[in-house]
């Protein structure tokens, strides 16, 4: 038995199914850096803009997640859809902060690439879920393997 970071007991690390999928891996990281660069602006400046970045950023992951935890394959679909809809909202903000100067052009080539390979791995996804042969469950689609 090991001891976790808190000092409860564990054995091993539980992996929930969505924590395979290397587009949900991606969308986490693309949120642990745009939620870094905006605690770099400056408090109670573009508040508003702020929190719906934010909020675009982390809801990337979160649907790919939810989606992954439902039975049906049209679920997990409307999920993946709803994902990259956030998507699409982060670039669009990222390059309102970019044309603002609150994000320099560096910071936005980094964060643009990650949407981008975001992008082509969502949309890899719904296709591989689309096309999946009848019987299988939707645990089983899109592993890192």
């Amino acid at each position: 038995m090991v001891r976790g970071e808190r000092g409860f007991a564990q054995s091993e690390r539980y992996i929930f199914p969505f924590e395979r999928l290397e587009v949900w891996q991606e969308s986490i990281e693309l949120a642990d850096v745009v939620l870094g660069l905006l605690e770099r602006i400056p408090p109670n400046r573009h508040l508003r803009m702020v929190s719906q970045l934010e909020g675009a950023v982390t809801s990337i992951a979160q649907n790919i997640a939810e989606g992954k935890g439902r039975q049906h394959t049209k679920e997990f679909l409307q999920y993946l859809s709803i994902a990259q809809g956030s998507l699409y909202e982060t670039v669009t903000l990222t390059e309102v902060f970019r044309r603002n100067k609150l994000f320099d052009e560096v910071e936005y080539v980094k964060v643009r690439g990650k949407t981008e390979q975001i992008d082509r791995k969502l949309n890899g996804l719904m296709n591989s879920v689309r096309g999946k042969k009848r019987g299988e469950r939707v645990s089983d689609l899109g592993r890192k393997r």
